[in-house]
């Protein structure tokens, strides 16, 4: 059996998901009844919602002082994507959805997903990292307590007193 590819994922899920949530609509909608279940489908949007503005701003508040302190606050960011990701979930109506939104606003299990999530993309090969963030490593971390190395290309530019580059074009259209 061959490994799923990713490029195969979405389609399937986007057909699967909506599958599953009429399914389940139809089962729990004959136990309960309708106006049960239209009750339990607002009742998990409206505490998401709440969630969603509890741990949202507490994710931003982290980060800010994370910045503050002058640290890339990578984490608190993530968080936030998360719980993003999670209201979004809350908001779709189904009880699928709504489980996977509700156990994103658990943190151990964002954290989780966010190790196996920078795991992928390393395997993938989308990010490289040369060092641990404040060991000093080269190309990551802190040297020298001056902050984190951004690598890229540069050149010098003088400014001209029209207030351009190089005598080039104020409009640069």
């Amino acid at each position: 059996m061959t490994k799923l590819q990713p490029a195969l994922f979405l389609p399937i899920a986007l057909i699967a998901v909506p599958l599953i949530e009429i399914a389940l609509f139809v089962v729990i909608g004959g136990q309960i009844g309708l106006l049960a279940t239209i009750a339990v489908v607002v009742a998990t949007a409206v505490a998401g919602t709440m969630l969603l503005r509890h741990q949202g701003l507490a994710a931003l508040e982290k980060a800010r002082r994370s910045a503050e302190a002058g640290e890339l606050p990578v984490a608190a960011l993530v968080d936030a994507v998360f719980l993003f990701v999670a209201g979004l979930l809350l908001l779709t109506p189904g009880f699928l959805t709504d489980a996977f939104g509700l156990a994103l606003f658990v943190p151990p299990l964002r954290g989780a997903l966010a190790g196996w999530a920078w795991r992928m993309l390393r395997a993938a090969g989308a990010v490289h990292v040369h060092g641990r963030p404040g060991t000093g490593g080269e190309g990551g971390g802190a040297r020298n307590g001056m902050g984190p190395v951004i690598e890229g290309h540069w050149r010098e530019v003088e400014e001209t007193p029209d207030g351009t580059e190089d005598g080039e074009s104020p409009w640069r259209g």
